[in-house]
């Protein structure tokens, strides 16, 4: 009896072993298949989270060193891959390779057969699909990359409205990953161009708004949305929704390095051409350091620009009858700015000041059409 049971035990051993080696041969071969299909340009085996496997699969058997400097900006590091640590540096290296199976699982899902750039309809369909689907920001960032290149041509950016590409995009804009975001926005901003689209975009303006006044100052995620903004108030059909948020670009405008001041003005350009938008622009809160730039050697262009946004104001003001001008705006505002503004002329204009002999000719003028216009002497 001790002898049959000890050979049942041995038996039992040997079909576990075998079932357990069967098992892993299953899953090593289905591996490999999953490959072969990725390459033949069929879709794989899901995991959990909607990301597919094969291209970007954490094998350490990668040959993609040559890549891995023009790949650099989407890598993403797990949080284990510390710098200085054996372990930290293989990580790293299994970080960056991903990144490049990353970019190139999405250039060849989107066009197995072609290296072109511009997309059919059914290859957009299925980097929306990778946007809609994957939560890996390497991903994101290379399908979003693809979306933003294509859609800088016309014929695309209604096709990409027509697959509902819109709305996926913007869901991006949730994002904490700065990277990610950016790109986002640079592909909603050129999808913007298109008038349709903008009208469907204005929903997302306020958020837009909300996230670059509150992004890190002179940010890729700030200057990207200042842009998007810049598109969606060329023409005057969305500019009032900014209304209440002139005071943060004027913010940002002294804040900000000569890429913002610029990337801001356009803004402000755009806002100041549309007569609607003249009281809501003084109305709004700029501190008194504004007036500095006209003390001190400040960029020529940016002088000029500002200028220009002012004449555009004194242009577009009316008066109001029977009703003092003043008690349409509050202490602080651009309106008292410019009721002040002759002090900065003064020192612009004074002898010894040392701005360009152009800046100086341009705030003549402007002082001369602010004290005919806006505060006539009759009116003080």
């Amino acid at each position: 009896m001790g002898y049959a049971r000890k050979v049942g035990w041995v038996t039992a051993g040997l079909v576990i072993g075998a079932g357990a080696c069967y098992c892993i041969y299953r899953l090593t071969k289905g591996r490999k298949q999953n490959k072969d299909k990725m390459a033949e340009g069929r879709p794989g085996d899901m995991d959990a989270t909607g990301g597919r496997y094969n291209d970007w699969s954490d094998d350490d058997n990668d040959d993609d060193d040559d890549d891995s400097n023009e790949n650099k900006g989407i890598v993403w590091y797990p949080p284990w891959a510390r710098i200085g640590t054996e372990a930290g540096t293989r990580a790293r290296a299994r970080a960056r390779a991903r990144a490049t199976r990353a970019r190139r699982a999405v250039q060849k899902r989107a066009s197995p057969n072609s290296d072109d750039t511009i997309l059919s309809p059914l290859e957009l369909q299925k980097v929306l699909c990778l946007v809609e689907m994957s939560e890996k920001p390497y991903i994101l960032e290379a399908a979003l990359i693809a979306l933003g290149n294509n859609a800088a041509y016309a014929f695309n950016r209604d096709i990409i409205r027509d697959l509902g590409g819109l709305p996926i995009v913007a869901k991006i804009l949730n994002t904490r990953d700065p990277i990610v975001k950016e790109k986002a926005l640079i592909v909603l901003n050129n999808l913007s161009v298109n008038a349709e689209n903008q009208r469907r975009l204005k929903v997302y303006m306020n958020q837009v708004c909300d996230d670059t006044v509150m992004s890190r100052l002179n940010s890729s995620v700030q200057l990207a949305g200042l842009r998007l903004l810049t598109n969606m108030t060329v023409t005057n059909e969305h500019q009032h929704m900014l209304a209440n948020s002139i005071s943060e670009f004027f913010r940002l405008f002294l804040a900000g390095n000569e890429e913002t001041k610029f990337q801001v003005l356009k803004l402000l350009l755009n806002l100041a051409e549309n007569p609607a938008m003249t009281r809501e622009l003084l109305r709004a809160q700029v501190s008194s350091s504004l007036g500095s730039l006209f003390n001190k050697k400040e960029n020529k262009d940016i002088i000029l620009k500002l200028l220009i946004v002012f004449e555009n104001i004194n242009e577009h003001f009316k008066l109001e009858e029977n009703e003092p001008t003043q008690n349409h705006f509050g202490e602080g505002s651009l309106f008292f700015f410019l009721k002040e503004f002759q002090v900065c002329a003064d020192k612009v204009l004074g002898i010894e000041s040392n701005h360009d002999f152009l800046v100086k000719v341009k705030v003549g003028k402007f002082m001369a059409k602010l004290a005919e216009h806006m505060f006539p002497k009759s009116q003080e």
